[in-house]
């Protein structure tokens, strides 16, 4: 059941994080050939935050209803969103044929995949915690942030053997599309994988007790529950870091910073992301053993190491790289963490709301201008990632000392009859 979960998502992430993948095609394509090119990526890299600035409506809007009546049938919509929107860039006309439109038209399908992104990751976390007891939820969220991480190495990896196989010119005239029209595909293969799950006993039981709660979710959320919220913003600010940071923006960072050939720098993210893969399920596995207190001031140390790691990479030798890429990724551990704590902080009734509400709007800033402001910075210092990876591993440090000094935080969860008030 896990793992149909995490492939789901794997396959939904994808469709997601391949655009930043094919950012420097996109930016050759969808904007006026006149154009400088740093311009032309921070435009592309803005088109690709749109999607971020509209994950909170879908999270809210799809967390409404999987609240309300179930978390099964969220899933099924926000792939099926995704699949279509994917599938629509892959057969996009480029600015030569459509002018502005081109990019017009960019954006509106980044907002649907942005919506329907809102809505898989906080559901396939409350999924996942509610399916296995409560000494297995880190091993639970482990597996659906590995699917993820694997979403990431299938389009590392893809993208990686398009460029190899397809000459330049080949690239720029059709080879971009092939990865966005194979996400379709992925798409409808999730859509099955989907209908292959069952409700969540949680669920199952609160609507058979008849304490879904009958007011607006959200609402309760926002009345009830504001420390969590807090929480929960922060633990996301450390999982966009680690994704964004520790595979998303590895090209851009190993090209931009460390002089490394293009080809050379997608085998790296596509190394980084599997290595995030061990990592967090590891992670998972170690939480349920030590608490989140302990995890997360090991998991700020990890991030620190996965700073320390782009820092020493001062040769573009491909095994140099390659080793750093795998420290890089296996650092982001801590992004298991951020997900546990997330799924405790609310109660059942209104989960999915409290998460999603929560992880969306944090991600929305935090995701979304991570690249556009890196890539900025990276034109002034060539070691802004250091400087960023550092600050979030004190940042996860710290949330470690404070949950060691208020374990309650974790607890915060008013009886049912309380959030149905």
């Amino acid at each position: 059941m896990l793992c149909l979960a995490s492939a789901g998502g794997a396959l939904e992430f994808y469709d997601f994080v391949i655009f930043v993948f094919l950012a420097e095609a996109i930016s050759v394509l969808f904007f006026p050939p006149d154009m400088p090119t740093w311009l032309a990526m921070i435009q592309t890299y803005g088109i690709f935050a749109s999607g971020y600035i509209f994950r909170p409506l879908g999270g809210i809007v799809l967390a409404h209803f999987g609240d309300m009546f179930g978390r099964k049938r969220v899933f099924a919509f926000s792939i099926l969103l995704m699949a279509g929107a994917t599938l629509a860039v892959g057969l996009l006309p480029t600015y030569q044929s459509a002018g502005i439109a081109a990019p017009l038209l960019l954006v509106v399908l980044r907002i649907f995949q942005g919506i329907a992104i809102g809505g898989e990751v906080p559901g396939a976390w409350t999924f996942a915690a509610e399916h296995v007891s409560s000494r297995r939820v880190g091993f639970a969220c482990g597996l659906v942030c590995a699917g993820l991480g694997v979403g990431i190495f299938l389009g590392a990896s893809l993208t990686a053997l398009t460029t190899m196989i397809l000459p330049p010119a080949d690239m720029l005239s059709y080879g971009w599309r092939l990865p966005f029209i194979l996400g379709g595909v992925f798409g409808l293969i999730g859509m099955r994988l989907r209908r292959m799950l069952h409700e969540t006993p949680v669920f199952v039981a609160l609507r058979a007790k008849k304490q879904l709660v009958p007011e607006l979710p959200l609402a309760v959320v926002v009345k009830t529950y504001r420390r969590s919220i807090v929480i929960s913003v922060l633990c996301t600010w450390i999982l966009s870091a680690s994704v964004v940071m520790l595979t998303l923006m590895v090209p851009t960072i190993l090209e931009g910073s460390h002089h490394v050939d293009h080809q050379v720098a997608l085998i790296a993210t596509t190394i980084s992301a599997m290595s995030l893969v061990v990592g967090v399920v590891s992670g998972g596995l170690l939480f349920d053993r030590i608490g989140a207190a302990r995890f997360f001031m090991v998991g700020g140390l990890f991030l620190a190491i996965g700073g320390f790691a782009f820092y020493t990479i001062s040769t573009p030798a491909p095994a140099q790289v390659f080793l750093s890429s795998a420290i890089i990724g296996f650092s982001g551990l801590s992004a298991v963490g951020a997900a546990v704590v997330m799924v405790s902080c609310f109660p059942p009734p209104v989960r999915f709301s409290g998460v999603s509400l929560s992880y969306n709007v944090s991600y929305a800033f935090f995701g979304g201008l991570t690249p556009v402001t890196l890539a900025a910075f990276l034109t002034i210092s060539s070691l802004s990632h250091v400087f960023y990876l550092l600050f979030v591993s004190a940042l996860t440090m710290g949330l470690g000392v404070y949950f060691l000094v208020r374990p309650e935080a974790l607890t915060d969860r008013e009886q049912v009859s309380t959030a149905q008030r």
